[in-house]
């Protein structure tokens, strides 16, 4: 997934010499609570948020390029970027939204940690057997009821509960993959336990194969 396919392409803009009522007003009606500054061409120039606007009215200050982050210091991503590139860059500087550009340096739209929210619930709503499907895609040889005696084996080690192959089937095909996160402790656990069964899918079978 790319940055392009979860921006904002709704953003509004604002230019350098607006005033700053104006700008307070336009953030305002759109509800965004930040926004880039653009050139003529709509080339990324500077960025300016709410609180920059507060502290313009407060100091008495009359356009936004008086208020505006130069783009120097201006976290942006790439529309071609991954997509985890903008969920990195937004956790690691502690933003709510980003600044999208092309090869131009033209502002193209804006990632905010809303869409990103959005997006990661989607995610999480997809059924586990979704993913166990792919899973037994890319185990050549390996039948999809092996797969869920290997997976039922691994939930009676780790959990000591005994549970039939179809049961197991069952419960993954009721539950989403952000019910499994958090039913197995967190995402790196989850995962662990899909290696873990793709491992012993594949020692059975080859166990059966030199008999």
């Amino acid at each position: 997934m790319k940055v392009k396919e979860i921006m904002d392409k709704e953003y509004i803009y604002v230019s350098p010499d607006q005033d700053i009522v104006e700008v307070s007003l336009k953030m305002e009606k759109h509800k965004k609570f930040t926004t880039p500054v653009v050139d003529d061409n709509k080339m990324l120039i500077g960025w300016i948020t709410s609180l920059d606007v507060t502290r313009g009215f407060r100091e008495n200050q009359k356009k936004v390029k008086d208020i505006m982050h130069s783009k120097d210091y201006i976290v942006h991503v790439h529309e071609d970027d991954p997509a985890r590139l903008a969920v990195l860059e937004t956790s690691k500087h502690k933003v709510v939204s980003i600044p999208v550009l092309d090869d131009n340096d033209i502002v193209v739209g804006v990632i905010r940690t809303f869409d990103i929210v959005e997006t990661l619930s989607h995610l999480y709503d997809i059924k586990v057997y979704k993913i166990f499907e792919a899973m037994n895609k890319e185990l050549k040889g390996v039948s999809w009821e092996e797969l869920m005696e290997a997976a039922a084996i691994i939930t009676r080690r780790r959990t000591g509960k005994r549970i039939k192959p179809e049961e197991y089937e069952k419960n993954i095909r009721e539950a989403t993959f952000g019910e499994a996160i958090w039913a197995t402790g967190g995402l790196e656990k989850f995962f662990v336990g899909l290696i873990a069964i793709g491992e012993l899918v594949i020692a059975r079978k080859v166990a059966r194969a030199r008999q």
